[in-house]
C-alpha cells in the first residue's frame, strides 16, 4: 500500500504530527478487542466509498486526501491494515526514543482488561473506545524524525503469525475485520430416518449450490457410539448433486463430508450439549459465530433436549436459531406447555417450527399470485369467489406408524399445513414482506376462523390388511382421512366455504388448491352449456402434485360451424416452462432459517389459534362421539364426504 501526497517533503514535515494525530483519533473509534462484537457500521455503505474500481489498493485524491477503492471486504481489510501500520510505525519511533525496552508492553497492559472470561462477559463498546483513546494519546507523544520519508511508504506484510509482530488486539482485529461470520449447524437426532433421508441431503444441496458459507461446519448429535467416519459413511449414500449442474460434484461432496462431525451425546443431554459447544468453538475461532440447531427428536424428548441446548450450547458471539419438527403438541394443553418451556429459554424469533409441506413452491407462490397480479386481487373475496377447496392426498408411507400411534392426520397435517395454506390464501395484505408482518396477518385470519362443528366434519380410516401390515392397529380410532367445511367470519370471506380434503391411501397422490368463482349472472349462454352449469364455472387451480402447474378454467366456443361451448384449462405447466430442478422443500426451509426469513414457520399465537379451531373435534373424538368411517385403501375416501359437499352446495372436483 502506498500513500501519496502532492506536497513536498518540506511542506509535509511540519503538519505530519497533526495529520497522524487526526488519523489516529479517527481510527481509534473502531479499535475494539476481538471478543467484542464488530459494529455493524464498520464496513457498511455509510462510508460512501466507490466500489467500482479494482480492489486492493488506495489512491491519492485532491488535496493530499487518501481515497479508498475496491469492494467492501477488501476495503475493510485495508482500512484495518492502514490503522495497524500507523500504530506500529509510531511505536517504532517511540521505542527508538525510549531505548530497548519490552516492546509493546504498554499496549498489552492497556488492553489487559479487554480479555473475555470463561462466562463470555465482555467490555462494552464505549469502554473499549475509552481505553483505545488513551493508548492513541500515549502514542501521539512520539514524533517522526525529520529524515522520515513520507511521500511514499510501503505497507508491511507482517501478519499476526509473524514472529516480529506481537499479537496485539489491533493485529487480531486486522485479521478478523474482513472475515465472514462462521456458521455451525447441529442436527440433533442425526442417526434418525428424517436426518439421513432429508436433512443432511438438503444441507449438502445448499452447500453444493453455494448457499452455505465456506466456513460452515455440520455436526451430527445422537446417543449412538459412532465416529466421524461412521456418520460420513452413513449419509454419503444419500447425497446427490443437482441434475442441472454437476460440476465438481465429487470434490464438493468430499469437502462437505470433511466438514461433518459427530458427537455422542450419551444419555445426559446437558453434558452432551456442553461437549457439542466445546467442539463448535474449536471450528468457530474468535470471529462472529452463528448457530442453528435442528431438533429431529421424538416429542417426549423435545423439552429436555431444547432446555439442555439453551443452557449449554448457545453461542455468545452471534445468533442462535432452533428448528422444531411437527407435531407441535398433542392437544391445546400439551402444546401450551411446550410453548411455555421453549419461550422460557428462547426468544420467539429464535424458534422455527418447521412443516416440510410449507416449503413447497405452491405455498411460496400464493402471495405472489395474490399481491403481484392485478387480475386476481380484485376478485379475491366473497363477491366473486363461490368456494375454495384444499386437497392433499398422500401416499401410504413411513408416517403410518405415527398416525396409528395417536397423532393422526388432524395433528400431523391439518393443524399446520392445511390451516397455514388457508391463512396465506385468505389473509389481508401485509404492510410488507417482512416475516413478522406476514405472520401478523396469518394470526389475525386464523383467529377469524369459526370453530369446527362435528356436523361439518367427516373422518375416515382406511381398511387395514395383512399385505399392508397395518391391521394390528385397527383397534385405534385415529383418523387417516379428514374432510371439513371451514368458514371465516370476516368481511372479505363471510359465507364462503373453505372445503378441506386430506387423506392417506387414496386413489392418487395429489396436492392442489381449487378456487371456484360464482356463476355469471343472467348468463346468455346458459342453454348452450348443457345440463350441468357447475362445469361452466370459472376456476383457478394451483397444483403442486402430480405436475406443478397453474390452470385457469374458462368458457370457450369450440371451433367449427356449430355453436358449442367448452370449458378448457389455460395452463402454465412448470416442467415445460422452466428448465430447472425444483429444490426439495427442506432445502427451501433451511435456507429461510439461515436467512432469518420466518414467514413460513408457525408463531406461538398462530399455533394457539389453530388448536382453538380443531379442539372441539379432537374432544369429540376423545369422547368417542365421532367414529371414523372405513374406506378402501386406494379408493376415493369415505362416502360421507360427498354428502358434506352437497350440504354446502358444492360439487367436489374429481379427476
Amino acid at each position: 500500500m502506498r500513500v501519496h501526497s502532492h506536497r513536498t517533503s518540506k511542506e509535509c514535515r511540519a503538519p505530519a504530527r497533526k495529520q497522524i494525530k487526526r488519523m489516529s483519533m479517527s481510527f481509534s473509534a473502531v479499535s475494539v478487542p476481538s471478543s467484542v462484537s464488530r459494529p455493524s457500521y464498520l464496513c457498511s455503505s455509510a462510508y460512501q466509498f466507490s466500489f467500482g474500481a479494482p480492489a486492493n489498493y488506495f489512491r491519492s485524491g485532491s488535496g493530499g486526501r487518501v481515497v479508498l477503492h475496491g469492494g467492501p471486504l477488501h476495503l475493510c481489510r485495508k482500512f484495518c491494515g492502514l490503522k495497524q501500520w500507523i500504530l506500529e510505525n509510531l511505536h517504532r519511533q517511540h521505542q527508538r526514543k525510549l531505548g530497548p525496552t519490552n516492546e509493546y508492553k504498554s499496549i498489552k497492559n492497556q488492553f489487559k482488561d479487554h480479555s473475555t472470561d470463561q462466562s463470555g462477559s465482555t467490555l462494552s463498546h464505549e469502554d473499549s473506545n475509552d481505553q483505545t483513546s488513551k493508548i492513541t494519546s500515549e502514542l501521539e507523544e512520539s514524533s517522526l524524525p525529520s529524515s522520515q520519508p513520507h511521500a511514499s511508504v510501503t505497507e508491511p506484510t507482517t501478519s499476526v503469525e509473524s514472529p516480529s509482530m506481537p499479537q496485539t488486539h489491533s493485529s487480531k482485529f486486522l485479521v478478523e475485520c474482513g472475515e465472514e461470520p462462521s456458521l455451525c449447524i447441529a442436527v440433533i437426532g442425526a442417526t434418525g430416518e428424517l436426518a439421513r433421508r432429508k436433512i443432511f441431503p438438503a444441507l449438502f444441496a445448499l452447500y453444493y449450490s453455494g448457499f452455505l458459507p465456506e466456513n460452515v461446519s455440520i455436526f451430527g448429535y445422537s446417543r449412538k457410539n459412532m465416529t466421524d467416519e461412521d456418520l460420513r459413511s452413513m449419509i454419503a449414500s444419500t447425497l446427490t448433486c443437482r441434475v442441472d449442474h454437476q460440476e465438481n460434484c465429487g470434490d464438493k461432496m468430499d469437502v462437505f463430508l470433511s466438514r461433518t462431525h459427530y458427537i455422542n451425546g450419551g444419555y445426559d443431554n446437558r453434558e452432551g450439549m456442553s461437549k457439542l459447544n466445546v467442539l463448535m468453538k474449536q471450528f468457530e475461532g474468535k470471529s462472529e459465530a452463528n448457530r442453528i440447531f435442528y431438533l429431529s427428536v421424538p416429542q417426549e424428548a423435545l423439552i429436555n433436549v431444547a432446555c439442555s441446548l439453551a443452557d449449554n450450547a448457545q453461542t455468545l458471539k452471534g445468533w442462535n436459531r432452533v428448528i422444531i419438527e411437527k407435531p407441535f403438541g398433542f392437544d391445546v394443553l400439551s402444546s401450551h406447555r411446550l410453548t411455555q418451556s421453549l419461550r422460557s429459554k428462547f426468544e420467539e424469533k429464535q424458534i422455527y417450527r418447521i412443516d416440510h409441506l410449507l416449503g413447497r413452491n405452491l405455498i411460496e407462490n400464493l402471495t405472489v399470485l395474490r399481491f403481484a397480479n392485478l387480475v386476481f386481487e380484485p376478485l379475491w373475496s366473497r363477491t366473486y369467489i363461490r368456494n375454495v377447496q384444499v386437497i392433499l392426498s398422500e401416499d401410504l408411507g413411513v408416517q403410518a406408524g405415527r398416525y396409528f400411534d395417536g397423532y393422526g392426520i388432524i395433528r400431523d397435517i391439518v393443524h399446520s399445513h392445511i390451516l397455514q395454506t388457508i391463512a396465506l390464501l385468505a389473509m389481508e395484505t401485509p404492510i410488507s414482506l417482512d416475516g413478522e408482518d406476514i405472520r401478523n396477518e396469518k394470526a389475525k385470519l386464523l383467529r377469524s376462523v369459526r370453530k369446527l362443528e362435528p356436523s361439518d366434519v367427516i373422518l375416515g380410516q382406511y381398511k387395514g390388511s395383512t399385505r399392508d401390515k397395518v391391521d394390528l392397529f385397527m383397534n385405534s380410532l385415529t383418523p387417516t382421512y379428514f374432510a371439513a367445511a371451514l368458514y371465516i367470519d370476516n368481511a372479505r370471506w363471510d359465507g364462503v366455504p373453505f372445503l378441506i380434503k386430506a387423506g392417506m391411501g387414496l386413489i392418487q397422490h395429489r396436492v392442489e388448491i381449487r378456487i371456484q368463482f360464482h356463476r355469471v349472472p343472467g348468463n346468455l349462454y346458459r342453454e348452450r352449456m348443457g345440463h350441468n352449469i357447475d362445469l361452466a364455472t370459472n376456476e383457478l387451480i394451483l397444483r403442486d402434485t402430480p405436475d406443478e402447474a397453474i390452470l385457469v378454467r374458462v368458457n370457450n366456443k369450440i371451433p367449427g360451424l356449430g355453436f358449442k361451448l367448452d370449458s378448457p384449462e389455460l395452463n402454465l405447466l412448470y416442467k415445460d416452462k422452466y428448465n430447472v430442478e425444483v429444490p426439495d422443500s427442506y432445502e427451501h426451509l433451511l435456507l429461510d432459517v439461515i436467512n432469518g426469513d420466518n414467514h413460513l414457520f408457525l408463531r406461538s399465537d398462530e399455533l394457539a389459534a389453530a388448536w382453538n379451531i380443531l379442539t372441539p373435534i379432537l374432544n369429540e373424538i376423545d369422547k368417542k362421539n365421532i367414529a371414523p368411517e372405513l374406506y378402501e385403501l386406494g379408493g376415493r375416501g369415505p362416502v360421507g364426504a360427498y354428502y358434506l359437499w352437497a350440504k354446502h352446495g358444492v360439487r367436489w372436483a374429481e379427476d
